[in-house]
């Protein structure tokens, strides 16, 4: 693998694979990515796809928040994914600054989903950021981004 953009798209078909079929994580996780090579960015990889699939509740809520009235069951799925993993990088991934993130899930939304889901991706995680910001002001991300 040979990025942290490479791990993301890995992570995001995994995660997607997993929905489509209903088997575990692990077992699309070992069917798609059954011949990488063990380095850094499939440890990340690995790590992005455990924290989806163990925190999607307290990951939805977050979205649930920031889109106020409708409902997650409305989402295009790949673009529920692709927020619960950019909410997952804020949140458990404290070397990663949440603009890196949200660039990184946009580009993402653009290959992957809908043509307006770049956008609608953007502005949902620019309201989970800014609540983040809001509850934890002196994090280690906020202060990353601030140099923006």
């Amino acid at each position: 693998m040979r990025s942290r953009r490479a791990a993301r798209e890995w992570a995001l078909r995994v995660l997607y694979a997993s929905r489509l079929s209903g088997n575990s994580t692990s077992e699309c996780f070992g069917d798609i990515l059954r011949d990488a090579k063990e380095d850094s960015n499939l440890a990340f990889c690995r790590s992005l796809v455990e924290k989806v699939a163990h925190e999607d509740q307290a990951l939805d809520s977050w979205i649930k928040t920031a889109v106020e009235k409708w409902e997650l069951s409305r989402l295009a799925v790949m673009d529920l994914i692709i927020l619960r993993m950019a909410i997952a990088e804020f949140l458990f991934f404290e070397d990663i600054p949440f603009k890196v993130t949200i660039n990184e899930a946009i580009e993402l939304a653009k290959q992957y989903s809908t043509a307006q889901s770049g956008r609608f991706v953007n502005g949902i995680l620019d309201a989970v950021c800014a609540e983040l910001r809001k509850k934890e002001p002196r994090s280690k991300k906020t202060r990353a981004t601030a140099h923006d």
